[in-house]
């Protein structure tokens, strides 16, 4: 094997370790405190924070995500114990399902606590169907930790991961396409909380038998950011200017198109700091990002309220640089965490953290881990 072939294969780790980093902390900004409901956030639409925040959420948030699906299907594609179902699902339930179940039961506990101790504005259990809907995500979207069916989907792919690895690629295609028509028609709950999480996973298979991440990686940085950058301009536009209005279709058609090119972006930026000086520094925070990822709304709902009585509620003069901050206060914050974890009950953080945290690693992981 040349060394160039290692080293390739080396770059490709790291790439989808910092892939992870970037797109996670991104995620931050969709849900980043306000401070505000949704009349008063309806107020300040087309201000210059309002303008921000969208231009945060869109660009380095919701556009990201897709890329997270895509290196799920990918990594899946080239794991052989993905075909043995009984066992590649079994690690799945345990490395997904259940840290999605305990940090959604950590969320009630927390948020919905505080809310009936100390009158935080947060959802508070109402009927024994409502606990079971945060808990396991069965049939709507939760009200607390609205990231997870983000892993409630990924584990169904999972689930379907044995024989999708085995079909050909027409039937991929079949399927990604299906998958894609479903988003943009707005379909797909209540087995799909959204269905272009099925469909960026089966794209990320085909990828993997392509080699796709190799030709984006080869591509020119300006190339592989142009048709984002473009599309994003209209996304913006449509968001900020014209808002929801009832050519739901065309929005979901910009939308999903904005998600495949910002997939083709987020990796090739995520390549470019492969290579870059700054690669040493976004592995050593790379373990922490699925802890991240499944805690990050919890520290939202308890500590933004807080933070935000020395900055202000969004349209405060000081309101700009806190939520800019968001994703790094999270991060701050969480790596203490985890690291306290890690060294006073190492199996709770290794659970919570899919494996990531803790004595020992559990490799091969889907969503949330470095290549193997």
């Amino acid at each position: 094997m040349s060394e160039t072939i290692v080293a390739d294969r080396a770059r490709r780790s790291d790439a989808i370790a910092i892939a992870r980093v970037i797109c996670i902390l991104g995620v931050v900004y969709v849900h980043a405190w306000t401070g505000l409901n949704g009349i008063a956030l309806a107020a300040l639409r087309g201000t210059g924070q309002d303008t921000l925040r969208w231009t945060l959420m869109e660009v380095f948030g919701r556009s990201a995500v897709p890329l997270l699906g895509l290196i799920s299907g990918w990594l899946v594609a080239g794991s052989g114990t993905s075909r043995a179902w009984t066992t590649h699902v079994a690690r799945k339930a345990r490395t997904i399902l259940l840290p999605m179940v305990l940090w959604n039961a950590l969320a009630i506990l927390f948020v919905s606590g505080a809310a009936l101790l100390f009158h935080l504005q947060a959802p508070t259990p109402s009927s024994l169907e409502w606990v079971a809907q945060e808990l396991f995500i069965l049939t709507r979207n939760p009200d607390i930790n609205v990231q997870m069916p983000f892993l409630r989907d990924l584990f169904l792919c999972m689930l379907a991961a044995p024989l999708l690895v085995r079909v050909p690629g027409w039937m991929l295609i079949l399927v990604a396409l299906i998958a894609a028509a479903a988003q943009v028609a707005g379909l797909g709950p209540p087995v799909l909380m959204r269905a272009s999480i099925l469909f960026f996973f089966v794209i990320g298979i085909l990828a993997r038998r392509q080699g796709t991440e190799q030709t984006v990686a080869r591509l020119p940085l300006w190339l592989a950011l142009l048709p984002f950058l473009l599309l994003m301009m209209v996304q913006l536009y449509r968001a900020v200017a014209v808002g929801d209005g009832e050519w739901t279709t065309v929005q979901r058609t910009i939308d999903m198109s904005v998600r495949i090119t910002a997939a083709v972006a987020f990796w090739r930026i995520a390549w470019a700091l492969a290579g870059s000086g700054a690669r040493g520094l976004l592995l050593r925070i790379e373990p922490y990002m699925f802890f991240l990822f499944c805690a990050h709304l919890i520290l939202i709902w308890l500590g933004g309220p807080l933070i935000g009585k020395l900055t202000g509620d969004m349209g405060s003069p000081l309101y700009p640089l806190y939520l800019i901050l968001q994703p790094l206060i999270v991060l701050v914050v969480i790596i203490a965490i985890g690291s306290a974890l890690r060294r006073v009950a190492p199996g709770a953080a290794a659970l919570l953290s899919g494996g990531r945290l803790g004595p020992a690693r559990i490799r091969d992981q889907p969503v949330l881990v470095r290549a193997p």
